[in-house]
């Protein structure tokens, strides 16, 4: 299964190199923006990334969405966990 995680672009690291820092729920990260066209990205921008490349670009309401599902994703996750350990 391949998941793409969003991300807002917060500096254009390297214009050359095509990078871009992206922060995805605090975490900041450098990440390809070569196959997006560059005309249409600007800071504050939402790209979904998949393998430290960003794919597409979406919109800020579908990337807090997709977050906050992440989020809550992963918090079920801790409680299952936490559940099997308990007697």
């Amino acid at each position: 299964m391949c998941l793409a995680i969003p991300g807002k672009i917060v500096e254009i690291v390297d214009e050359e190199q095509q990078l871009a820092k992206v922060d995805i729920g605090g975490v900041r990260r450098n990440v390809n923006i070569g196959l997006l066209d560059r005309k249409e990205l600007a800071l504050g921008d939402y790209v979904l990334i998949h393998v430290g490349f960003a794919m597409s670009k979406v919109d800020e309401k579908e990337a807090e969405a997709t977050l906050q599902l992440l989020r809550e994703l992963g918090e079920m996750q801790a409680e299952m966990e936490a559940l099997s350990l308990s007697d």
